[in-house]
């Protein structure tokens, strides 16, 4: 680590360290991809299926609380057997259930892979975010970190260009069957990727009680603030970017812009730049001026953002400032690696992070219900607006609560 703790992030770094960058960026880009592949194809599964709006929520929903145990169950193998093992396993998993998304008949074989989908998602996050997070310095650490995250706009934008490309040709069950190439990544890190000094030599490897008396009563504090600002975090970005695809398409009548599926994927790929710029810098202004400016500078532009988009009807206005309410509406996450890795001790990295990233994510999963609901009775731009709250009330509980911890050494 010592030839990357000087001068730009990538100097001096080793080919450890550049493995698992490249491994967790892909594990990242391809868990997105496979995650957002059902918000792509919404409509023409509810088509088929008989889905209305809310019931179409309640899978994504369904998909987001799974993430909660797949981030405890393979945080916890990721602190007992090893980050690379436990990734490996978590990206088979998430592969394997969005194949099986495609051979769905019914609501409930739907629900239930999708599920799984939500589990191995959820454990990749955990075992992967701790393994960078132990690999490069603490001076760099909030940009590396968000190098990586800047992989979820590329598997968003991957996600609209797979179904935009294989609708039209094979229909939307083929869509999943893509879903199933990031297991070839699982082989990658096996043969590839080492773990990290740091968990080599820590030779406690607390059992499943003692691990969650740690997280809960030892760091409850730090548990708990985590999880309640990402939790309303979550809220904001999943009711906001779970519905965009659909409020882009719903007709002028309705209170849409009325774009047609090529049109939506182009402007949606359009806003991943904007996602991926967010991500970057986010980094940046972590590593300087702290992670707590960082969240209240972004959160408030998210807030701000999401009422000017739904005002705009124009096309053209809406690529434009689309790239704005996904730089902030997307950005943020890349503080909560390095913010979680900072807050708690490797005994228990990736099972806290798992934790409280997902845990977040699961409880938001009421957001694309309730945003369906909105749509339901109200339109999709409306129900789009109630985003902005959770993005202000996120913005509160880090300036009120959360600790800085801008340059921590993990211990």
């Amino acid at each position: 680590m010592t030839g990357a703790a000087g001068g730009r992030w990538w100097q001096g770094a080793s080919k450890q360290q550049w493995g698992t960058f490249r491994s967790a960026y892909l594990g990242w880009m391809l868990d997105i991809m496979d995650l957002m592949l059902f918000a792509m194809v919404i409509k023409y599964i509810s088509a088929d299926l008989g889905l209305d709006k809310s019931t179409a929520g309640m899978v994504m929903s369904a998909t987001l609380m799974a993430t909660a145990f797949g981030g405890l169950i393979f945080g916890f193998l990721a602190d007992r057997i090893g980050r690379a093992k436990s990734m490996m396993l978590s990206i088979i998993c998430y592969s394997i259930g969005t194949a099986l998304c495609g051979l769905s008949d019914t609501l409930g074989q739907l629900m239930v892979f999708r599920i799984i989908v939500g589990l191995g998602v959820g454990g990749e996050w955990s075992a992967g975010s701790a393994l960078v997070s132990e690999t490069w310095p603490a001076k760099h650490r909030g940009k590396i970190l968000a190098w990586v995250q800047s992989a979820f706009a590329a598997g968003y934008a991957a996600a609209a260009i797979v179904a935009a490309v294989v609708v039209p040709i094979a229909g939307w069950r083929w869509v999943f069957a893509v879903g199933l190439l990031p297991a070839l990544l699982a082989f990658y890190v096996r043969r590839h990727v080492k773990e990290p000094a740091i968990w080599v030599n820590q030779k406690a490897r607390l059992g499943f009680i003692e691990t969650l008396r740690t997280l809960f009563i030892s760091h409850g504090r730090n548990t708990t603030i985590g999880l309640a600002f990402t939790t309303a975090a979550m809220c904001g970005y999943w009711g906001l970017f779970t519905w965009i695809p659909t409020y882009l398409a719903t007709p002028v009548a309705e209170g849409g812009p009325g774009l047609d599926l090529v049109k939506s994927t182009i402007w949606i790929v359009i806003m991943q730049v904007g996602a991926a710029l967010g991500f970057i810098t986010f980094g940046y202004i972590a590593d300087r001026l702290g992670r707590k400016s960082a969240f209240l500078i972004f959160f408030a532009g998210s807030a701000l953002s999401v009422p000017l988009f739904v005002m705009i009807q124009s096309p053209l206005l809406l690529m434009g400032f689309g790239i704005v309410v996904a730089y902030f509406g997307t950005g943020f996450y890349s503080g909560f690696a390095p913010t979680f890795a900072e807050m708690f001790p490797t005994s228990v990295r990736a099972t806290a992070q798992g934790f409280v990233y997902n845990g977040g994510r699961a409880i938001a999963a009421i957001a694309p219900a309730l945003i369906g609901f909105l749509a339901n009775g109200y339109g999709v731009g409306s129900g789009l607006l109630a985003t902005s709250g959770f993005f202000a009330l996120a913005g509160l509980i880090v300036l009120l609560f959360l600790p800085e911890t801008k340059g921590a050494e993990l211990t």
